[in-house]
Formats: structure tokens, sequence, C-alpha cells
């Protein structure tokens, strides 16, 4: 079954680019304000988006993620209302991909089988859970495979090759290419070694590849661009928020903020192959 993530990476193929991916947290730093910028993002430039599932230990993120999940939380974010979001979301967009990324533990206690029903009606088409490596599979990634939903795995620099089948091994949708060893936002990655990597990777699949982790700016962004499927950003669009906010609190700007990044990343990624054809 062709799902919204594999109709998105093909158009963005068909057009000669890599897709760009972003991510922002539910709930921060409030529902309303968060729905608001999720519904912008497409016509910023967004092609598929990550939504980060609040949790109170982000052992992969870095402090920018970290401190948007406690807003969120603070703010009365729930998994259900992460959920929620989704489904209003989806009440305008029946397009754009939808991808929760986050962690185990409050799938696991909201129930795999009620989470996987609620993530479906609700119009998720992926999940990132970045805990459960590939022995966790029969966990959630298989049942969530078997309800029709992606489950989008990711590869790191110590990902070698004798790693890399078991990784590859029931991920859909795409899979993630983590550009840096280390936390969210933490370095710039090193873009030759990132192309070596996602070649690599490429002929062990056919699924497309999208890289993150470290991606900034407009040129980070070409840079990747060039050389991956899809370039994912999170920790400077959540930045971005933040600094639209004031004392926590939503501004007028704080959507604004957000999606005017959006708009120079998706330039630098749109321009990427037209500057590598010349």
């Amino acid at each position: 079954m062709t799902t919204r993530i594999d109709t998105r990476f093909a158009a963005a193929a068909c057009d000669g680019r890599a897709a760009l991916v972003t991510f922002v947290m539910a709930g921060d730093p409030d529902l309303d304000t968060s729905l608001s910028i999720i519904k912008a993002l497409p016509q910023a430039g967004a092609d598929v988006i990550e939504i980060g599932m609040p949790f109170t230990d982000p052992m992969a993120d870095g402090p920018s993620i970290q401190a948007a999940g406690l807003r969120a939380l603070a703010a009365g974010t729930t998994l259900k209302k992460t959920i929620d979001l989704v489904r209003a979301f989806r009440a305008g967009d029946k397009d754009t991909p939808i991808v929760l990324m986050g962690y185990f533990n409050p799938i696991y206690i909201y129930g795999v089988e009620r989470f996987l029903a609620d993530a479906k009606s609700a119009g998720i088409d992926g999940l990132i859970v970045v805990d459960l490596p590939p022995e966790e599979d029969s966990e959630l990634c298989l049942p969530a495979l078997a309800a029709g939903i992606d489950f989008i795995r990711l590869a790191t620099p110590t990902t070698d090759d004798k790693r890399l089948p078991a990784v590859l091994a029931h991920t859909a949708g795409f899979v993630y290419y983590v550009s840096i060893t280390g936390i969210t936002g933490s370095a710039t990655p090193d873009f030759v070694q990132v192309e070596a990597a996602v070649k690599r990777i490429k002929r062990h699949t056919k699924l497309p590849v999208a890289v993150g982790f470290g991606v900034r700016n407009a040129e980070s962004a070409r840079a990747i661009a060039q050389g991956a499927d899809g370039v994912v950003v999170g920790s400077a669009l959540v930045e971005a928020l933040r600094q639209s906010l004031k004392d926590g609190k939503a501004t007028p700007q704080s959507v604004k903020a957000v999606t005017d990044l959006v708009a120079q990343l998706a330039e630098g990624v749109r321009s990427a192959r037209r500057v590598a054809a010349e």
C-alpha cells in the first residue's frame, strides 16, 4: 500500500530535490499555538511534519528539545492531546505526512493497541521511537506495520554494514540517518561523510534516506540536500520558537518565527539540486 510518506518523497524526487522534514514539539508552548504552527508548516515549505511526543526523560535530545518538552508538559500536553492535535490538523490537511517522534514509555503507558488504533484514526502516518532497537520489534514496530503505520528507524555513523540489515529489516517510510554522534542540535555534520554514509545505506535499501541532527540554516540544509532524499530540521525550529516567547508564553511573533525559518530552509533544500546540476 502506498502511504502519504511514500507519495510525498516520490513527489520530491520527481521534482529533482530532497524533501524537507520539519520537527516541532506537540504542545510547545501551548496546544493552541502548537496547532497553529503545525497548520502553517506545509505552506511555509515543509513536506513532512514530525511531531514530538513530550517526555520527562528524553535521553537523545539536546537542551533545546528537552526544554520544549518540559514547556509542553507544563502546558498540560499528554499523548492523547498530541494525537488530538494531529486529528485537528487532519481536518484541514489530508495530504501532508505526519510522523510522531519520541520514546516508548508514554506509548507503553497509553497501551500499544489503543495507541495504534487512535494514531491510525487520527491520520498519523509514521512513528520514530528512538529507544526501541530492532531486537524489540515485537513491542511496537511489527504491530505498527500491521496497523498500516510506518515504523521509521534511525541509522547512525556507528551503524556498520554488519548492523545495518537488522536496522533496516522492518523499516518503512524512510530511513532517518543521524548525521552526528551525540544529542540533537549539538554539532555541525561533515557533509562529505554524510553523503558517503547515505550512499552506503542506499546500497542496502530502496527507501528514501533523510538526514537530520545539526541542520540549522538554509546553507546546511542545501549541503545535506545535495546528497540525501530528505533533510530533517528540529532543534533550530524549536529554538526559533523559544526565542519568540515571552516568559515562556507565546507571542504574536511565535508562529511566524518558525515559519520564516522553514521558508528559508525550504529554499535551501529546493535550490540544492539546481546548484548541483549547474
